[in-house]
């Protein structure tokens, strides 16, 4: 069992992006259903606030360290992750392995017609991939009963749920026992950015934990979202000194 670090009061898994590759092909090995959440700073912030998001992520199978800012924190605790395992990264080592093993994949959430480029995208990298269904993140409340019927009917092992932060997380953990024994992976815009509709961050700034100076660039209306990232660097140094004292 991987140890955990909390960052303000979120259990995050100190975990290699290979350990939880093979946690999720362990969990459809053993038939079992399970949450992987992917933790950035923006999301734990979130979570100071939103109760239902913070149950999510205390009672989730696997929370990753996503972002650089849940990094940074470990460190002002005298803690370290192992390493950055970036949910964009997770979903191409998944679709990577799965179309090896031809494991059942679902792709739920995105702009319509997004996760079939994705699919389209990956498939030249990676090869076939089994992919099972595959439903834009435009649904009214009687499709939404068809999309849980069809991922489940469909022996669907790996699930992708691109909802945005929280919406995903928490539509995951609500559904989770009706969608069958698969892993469920909030992915937020990583099908935008598999259909090459989106970038990332170019590597020495993913390197140096620049990757949100980037996206901001890229997208100037994250400004509001990026405010964020101040009040979790106060909230940590606030929680820092709390327990030194």
């Amino acid at each position: 069992m991987a140890s955990k670090i909390e960052i303000l009061s979120i259990p995050i898994w100190n975990v290699t992006m290979d350990e939880t590759k093979n946690f999720v092909f362990q969990c459809i090995q053993e038939n079992r259903a399970a949450i992987i959440a992917t933790a950035n700073a923006e999301m734990v912030m979130k979570a100071q606030t939103d109760n239902e998001l913070a149950h999510v992520l205390q009672n989730a199978d696997m929370v990753i360290p996503d972002g650089a800012g849940v990094l940074w924190a470990a460190e002002q605790q005298g803690d370290k992750f192992k390493e950055r395992v970036a949910g964009f990264d997770l979903a191409c080592r998944l679709l990577q392995e799965a179309a090896v093993r031809q494991t059942a994949v679902y792709l739920f959430g995105g702009a319509e017609g997004v996760a079939y480029a994705a699919v389209e995208k990956c498939s030249e990298t990676f090869g076939k991939i089994n992919v099972v269904g595959i439903r834009s993140g435009f649904f009214t409340e009687e499709e939404e009963k068809q999309i849980i019927q069809d991922i489940r009917e469909s022996g669907t092992k790996i699930l992708f749920v691109a909802l945005g932060v929280p919406k995903q997380e928490k539509w995951i953990y609500q559904h989770l026992s009706e969608l069958g024994n698969c892993v469920c992976v909030g992915v937020g815009g990583t099908f935008d950015v598999l259909a090459g509709n989106s970038c990332r961050a170019p590597q020495w700034m993913q390197r140096n934990r620049l990757e949100w100076l980037y996206r901001l660039c890229k997208e100037p209306t994250r400004f509001k979202r990026m405010l964020a990232l101040p009040k979790f660097v106060a909230a940590v140094r606030f929680n820092k000194n709390t327990h030194k004292n």
